[in-house]
């Protein structure tokens, strides 16, 4: 296996922080998602790499390890056990007859290293340990939401693998949020536990509500006679309508804040964001020659003034 700088992946430093990760995992994911570049190969495999990246760096201790061996960085447990320092590029000294690791001759680093660690310890009967076990490589997987069905917690089936697995979505899920289903993942080796599956939620845009975090943004067409005389209109909200009052002279573009009527924040029960609500006006069309009568002494009644 070929060394990955996941960091260049998506395109950071190995100083970033956590936050940091997460902004750039989802412009790149935005970026390259297979939606987005379909029948293009060369963002597959991109993605692909965006996901596998993030996998490693997003979770502390897995960066850790990863940060201290590299491509080898699943095995580390069993490296620590050993003695091995990659710094040095050699094993401590175990109880082998009384012979240390770096005895043997070579340089035991990259992928010789790898080769050299199963010989010693992936076969039974060539070390008094028996085998090694080693946990099972960690499935990644995506699911499109509409922003509906992100509103609520509900349960999903998925097939992975050819396995099918039902979860349990919670209510506020973002677009791009990675969660983790433990044990979904491959089997391990030698009895080793199993890997873990990492789900992708791709959630979809809403023809009337532009999401941003916990918050939602709509606009609501408001006829001429309400904005100038005010009254009281109905708005449609996920959580079914809500009716409210129009002040008299409402200008277009005005902004009304319905407090609680946003979206609900994530693994926090009862707890949504704000509904922002932006007036645009509606100018009537197909006027009778009666209103076109009443609006031209409307007019007139205007220039007077």
């Amino acid at each position: 296996m070929d060394y990955i700088d996941y960091y260049k992946v998506l395109e950071i430093t190995k100083s970033a922080t956590e936050a940091e990760i997460k902004k750039a995992y989802r412009k790149l994911a935005r970026k390259y998602h297979p939606d987005l570049n379909p029948n293009d190969k060369e963002a597959e495999k991109k993605f692909k790499e965006i996901n596998e990246a993030n996998e490693v760096l997003s979770n502390p201790e897995n960066r850790k390890k990863y940060d201290k061996y590299g491509k080898d960085w699943k095995h580390a447990d069993e490296f620590e056990k050993a003695g091995y320092d990659p710094n040095q590029q050699q094993y401590s000294r175990q109880q082998q007859g009384g012979q240390s690791y770096s005895d043997f001759g070579g340089d035991f680093s990259g992928s010789d290293f790898s080769d050299f660690f199963n010989s010693m310890y992936g076969s039974a009967g060539r070390s008094s340990r028996g085998k090694a076990k080693y946990r099972g490589q960690d499935f990644n997987a995506e699911l499109q939401l509409d922003l509906k069905s992100a509103y609520t917690t509900h349960k999903q089936n998925l097939s992975v693998n050819g396995k099918n697995i039902r979860i349990t979505i919670p209510a506020g899920v973002e677009n791009g949020q990675i969660i983790k289903i433990p044990n979904h993942g491959a089997p391990g080796a030698n009895g080793g536990p199993n890997g873990d599956l990492y789900i992708t939620f791709i959630v979809d845009n809403d023809p009337d509500f532009k999401r941003e975090g916990n918050n939602l943004y709509a606009d609501v067409d408001l006829d001429l006679y309400t904005a100038i005389l005010g009254g009281e209109i109905y708005v449609n909200t996920f959580d079914g309508k809500v009716k409210i009052k129009v002040a008299p002279e409402t200008q277009p573009g005005t902004k009304v804040k319905l407090k609680g009527k946003g979206f609900p924040v994530y693994k926090k029960e009862n707890q949504f964001g704000d509904l922002y609500i932006t007036y645009t006006l509606k100018i009537p069309t197909k006027l009778s020659p009666k209103e076109k009568e009443l609006f031209e002494e409307l007019a007139k009644l205007r220039k007077h003034e």
